[in-house]
């Protein structure tokens, strides 16, 4: 349990879902409840099979060009430091033009519930944790995402702008700490070699 906990907490908080909320809301605003349903259902997909490619393909890529765990995990630390450092100063989460075919897609599937954030924590935890707990935890949290979305107006209403606010701040301020614990690791296994 301790072991999945530790795959869940770091995916949980780079999807961001309750930080996104504001951005999905504006993003289906008009439109009608069933298509919200198709727009959820292919936000969830889109998200599932990117983020599973990436997973497992991704580290193929890494080999190919000679780059280290060690490596991966200090660039990607310092990259998920990036975007949680821009989150947390951000006013706003940044808004995106949509095609109203494909706005389940891109951009809510890929890169609001699968951005950067979190195709970096998949390749780090993989790494750690292993492909079944990996895989799991990101289901779960995709799954989890698509929950919120489906219930986001009254979370919305029962958090407040501001109360979503301070969420996502929060989580992006948890972001930042797991990005330094990465970086560390990653320099630890570096000089240990």
């Amino acid at each position: 349990m301790n072991e999945f906990l530790l795959c869940f907490v770091p995916l949980f908080v780079a999807v961001d879902a309750v930080g996104v909320l504001p951005l999905f809301l504006s993003l289906i605003e008009g439109i009608e409840q069933e298509r919200i349903n198709k727009i959820i259902l292919q936000s969830t997909l889109t998200a599932i099979v990117v983020s599973l490619l990436f997973l497992f393909l991704g580290k193929i890529v890494l080999n190919l060009l000679g780059i280290s765990v060690a490596d991966f995990m200090i660039a990607g630390g310092t990259l998920l430091f990036v975007i949680s450092l821009n989150d947390m100063v951000a006013m706003e989460k940044k808004r995106y033009a949509v095609d109203p075919e494909s706005v389940g897609a891109v951009p809510i599937g890929v890169p609001l519930i699968v951005g950067p954030a979190v195709l970096t924590t998949t390749i780090l935890l993989l790494d750690q944790h292993g492909a079944g707990m990996t895989v799991l935890a990101l289901i779960l949290n995709i799954v989890l995402t698509a929950v919120i979305f489906i219930f986001s107006n009254g979370i919305y209403k029962l958090l407040g702008k501001a109360g979503a606010k301070t969420f996502s701040k929060l989580a992006d301020l948890i972001l930042a700490s797991i990005a330094v614990m990465m970086v560390r690791k990653g320099i630890m296994i570096f000089l240990a070699r």
